[in-house]
């Protein structure tokens, strides 16, 4: 006869295999009791951002085979004698989110201040840019008329103008870290920036985020977009690169103006018109940035 205080030994007929199953499901069972009974707090979601769009332009872009020449206000004769066209991009602007962006650019295409202008830079498979300034009276840079008179951008210091995201293709942006324009004109007191780029594709170009603020979006014309990002540029050699590097440890300032040469198309592609399309009723899609 056992005495009671013999330990109690499982019954043969209940294997292990049996004991692991009901225990699993009994910590299953306490483990979902405790979730449905535990307070859950909401998770925080990003702010919506006013993306409809409110005004909408165009920028068309042509080639020049031949020589582009630098015009003066008096010269009425073509900058480019025999121009390929290469199609246009209606661009989409967020007015609501970036009233002041947006207006500038907009009076940029509506005053012609844009044509005639040069697509300065392409970075394959990221982005173009265009609307460089400079003093030098260089063919291609735009100027701007002081009877433009534009306002001071402050959105350029607010931290909420740069929460859109270079995500994709046609991503329009206002060059702030990526700005080539001339040190000289930036000293001005009455400097205005109005460089830009436009997203390439494929993919997204996250080194832009939180540096330059994205202001619209390309409606029509990524087809465009895809030509002008095929348009070979100059890169430098390797040894080239160390030695601008170089240079510029040593504060040479030729090794930055060096640098404006890279990245440039070796055509000729440029603004040859732009201008406002009117918009009979905002909209929004889903599929922006």
């Amino acid at each position: 006869m056992a005495s009671p205080l013999s330990p109690i030994h499982p019954l043969p007929f209940l294997s292990s295999s049996f004991t692991a199953t009901t225990l699993t499901r009994r910590s299953l069972l306490l483990s979902s009791t405790l979730t449905t009974t535990l307070p859950t707090t909401p998770l925080s979601l990003p702010p919506q951002l006013d993306t409809n769009i409110t005004d909408r332009v165009y920028l068309d872009f042509s080639l020049c085979p031949t020589y582009f020449r630098n015009a003066t206000a008096a010269d009425s004769i073509p900058l480019c004698s025999d121009p390929s066209p290469l199609g246009r991009l209606v661009l989409g602007l967020y007015g609501n989110l970036l009233p002041l962006t947006v207006s500038t650019f907009k009076r940029m295409c509506t005053s012609s201040s844009y044509k005639n202008t040069l697509v300065h830079k392409i970075f394959p498979g990221q982005f173009f840019q265009a609307g460089r300034q400079g003093r030098s009276r260089e063919y291609g840079e735009v100027r701007l008329p002081p009877a433009l008179d534009l306002p001071r951008n402050t959105e350029t210091v607010d931290s909420k103008a740069f929460l859109l995201k270079h995500s994709r293709p046609g991503v329009v942006s206002l060059c702030l870290s990526e700005n080539d324009d001339d040190d000289e004109v930036k000293l001005d007191s009455e400097y205005r920036n109005v460089e830009f780029l436009i997203t390439t594709g494929p993919g997204p170009c996250p080194q832009l985020d939180n540096n330059n603020i994205v202001f619209g979006t390309v409606l029509e014309g990524l087809a465009v977009v895809t030509a002008i990002a095929s348009i070979p540029t100059y890169k430098p050699s390797e040894r080239i690169r160390q030695l601008n590097d170089l240079a510029e440890f040593f504060g040479d300032e030729r090794a930055q103006k060096g640098r404006t040469l890279w990245n440039r198309p070796l055509k000729t592609v440029y603004i040859s018109d732009c201008g406002e399309l009117q918009v009979t009723k905002p909209s929004m899609s889903p599929t922006l940035p």
